[in-house]
């Protein structure tokens, strides 16, 4: 027993070494923002900055919707120590049962596992200036008129063929896809296939809606409805007077107006309502069970899935709880990982936040160094989104509606934790499965007896069918897991509360997370492996002990 006890010492102290010795990345830099701003009497603003829940200037101020330099001071004070104290001694904007700031202090945590927060790197986010912020806030501002578009519906709609052309003839850096590497690359031309898709060879493929958000789930001996409640079509926070109380951390309600009916996913605003309740590793828990309940092949490379295992399966180790258990495990030290860099690296303002810089640029004729794009006489975006103001809300506004009641969260928006954890989670789900597996040879695939792909039928929205799915033949369990990522992460986008490169780098930061988890995970095991798997941007990554 002795022996064995200073066994487990030693593979303890192996994976510490391991985790020590790994590259890590130093080049923790953001866009400069917090020092480029200056108001009139030269003093910093910080108008490019979250200041969500802070103090802001008040109707009838030079300044209104700015925050008070001493409250965004106050945050910086706290952020730099990291003392409780001062955490206490935040200059809130309210006092009258405030939003509170949504767990800065998470930034310092440590781990026992995986890479430390502080080692891993997201690139600088792309300033209020630039081209590709223009591009990005184009794409959100048509992506709140577009919510109440069925997917289904896209290439016949005249809303999306404006969004199509706007988005693809007047945004010179739009839409970046980057790979792991920081590579860019492009979608354009902007079409009514890829329009608000996700950036993988994969996401373009079949509908929207990934196969892993459409099909029943087994859950046990329980089986489980993709059938959401139907949310009304309202948008919020497009009234100037209430969004600046937003912006001082009013307290708002996150409670949808439901109206009683249930179905499938539908339209965007269907995804919104997911991602406005859902536990952060749900799709991917929900998928992990759908998988095997199919009974879907495994990597070839898992040790239980070759010729030297003809008188054992996998259980605790590389069987059914094993892969339940290590879908979730990955989510919270994502969210470590994407918090350290929201809150002392890059503190980029929400989307809700640089509406109200467009809007006083445009009515108050506000001198904001805002990209120029965005308010070219080609562009028909601002133009579009004030009459939506206007039409359904009757607000004289260029304000991006928000879907949330409360709009965007009290943290700020580069990157998005959402998509850390799509990353994470998706990573551990192709390091397990085989992921040229067609969904067309899941046999049992969303339990109905009938063999997917599927789609929404579209005599009802509650339902499925397997009837003319677009690219049925090419669907992967592997492409559409990368759809799912895209998908759910995309959803925060169609909320109005992350902008397309929170998106898109959180996605790799999310896989460098799992990745250094199963690295050190592999020392742990008695059988011998060597699984590889191909990451986001089409790399292959094997995790072996041999």
């Amino acid at each position: 027993m002795s022996e064995r006890h200073d066994d487990a010492f030693e593979i303890r102290k192996d994976a510490a070494k391991f985790a020590h010795d790994r590259h890590f990345e130093r080049d923790h830099r953001n866009n400069g923002e917090e020092d480029a701003h200056h108001d009139v009497r030269g003093h910093r603003n910080f108008i490019a900055n979250f200041s969500k829940g802070l103090q802001h200037h008040g109707i009838g101020d030079e300044e209104v919707g700015e925050v008070i330099g001493d409250s965004y001071n106050s945050l910086l004070k706290a952020l730099k120590s990291g003392k409780r104290e001062d955490f206490k001694n935040i200059l809130s904007g309210t006092s009258n049962n405030p939003t509170k700031l949504i767990n800065p202090q998470s930034a310092y945590a440590f781990d026992l596992e995986g890479p430390d927060s502080h080692d891993l790197n997201i690139p600088p986010a792309p300033k209020i200036t630039d081209a590709e912020a223009a591009g990005e806030m184009a794409e959100l501002y048509w992506m709140a008129i577009c919510r109440d578009v069925k997917f289904a519906d896209f290439d016949a709609s005249p809303i999306i063929a404006d969004a199509v052309s706007d988005l693809s003839s007047n945004y010179s850096n739009y839409p970046v896809t980057p790979d792991s590497g920081n590579n860019i690359d492009h979608l354009k031309p902007v079409t009514s296939k890829n329009i608000f898709r996700g950036f993988t060879k994969d996401d373009i493929k079949g509908p929207y809606v990934s196969q892993f958000l459409l099909v029943d789930i087994p859950y046990g001996a329980i089986t489980m409805s993709q059938t959401l409640r139907v949310i009304k079509p309202i948008d919020y926070l497009t009234n100037y007077s209430k969004w600046l109380n937003a912006q001082n951390g009013e307290h708002i309600d996150d409670i949808d107006e439901i109206d009683n009916s249930t179905r499938r996913i539908v339209y965007p605003r269907d995804l919104v309502h997911y991602v406005h309740h859902d536990a952060l590793y749900e799709a991917y828990l929900n998928a992990c069970l759908i998988l095997l309940g199919s009974d879907a092949s495994v990597n070839p490379g898992n040790p239980y899935a070759n010729e030297d295992s003809k008188t054992q399966v996998g259980f605790g180790t590389f069987g059914g709880p094993h892969i339940l258990s290590l879908v979730t495990e990955v989510a919270t030290r994502a969210l470590k990982a994407q918090w350290y860099q929201k809150w002392l690296v890059h503190r980029r303002l929400r989307p809700e936040a640089f509406g109200g810089l467009v809007h006083r640029k445009k009515v108050d004729r506000v001198n904001y160094s805002i990209n120029e794009e965005l308010f070219s006489t080609n562009s028909k975006v601002l133009a579009a989104i004030n009459k939506f103001n206007k039409d359904k809300y009757n607000d004289d506004t260029y304000l991006l509606p928000q879907a949330f009641p409360e709009g965007a969260p009290t943290h700020p928006s580069y990157g998005s934790g959402h998509a850390t954890v799509a990353g994470a989670c998706v990573t551990i789900l192709k390091y397990w499965f085989k992921e040229d597996t067609l969904i067309k040879d899941l046999k049992n695939f969303g339990g109905k007896g009938m063999q997917g792909p599927f789609m929404i039928d579209p005599n009802n929205d509650s339902n499925l069918t397997n009837n003319n799915v677009p690219n049925a033949s090419e669907l992967t369990v592997g492409g559409e897991l990368n759809k799912v990522a895209a998908n759910i992460a995309s959803a925060r986008n169609w909320a109005g509360v992350h902008y397309r490169s929170d998106y898109t780098q959180s996605v790799f930061l999310g896989e460098k997370v799992a990745i250094g988890i199963l690295e050190e995970q592999a020392k742990t095991y008695n059988e011998k492996f060597s699984i590889t798997f191909k990451k986001f941007d089409g790399s292959l990554q094997t995790i072996s002990n041999g």
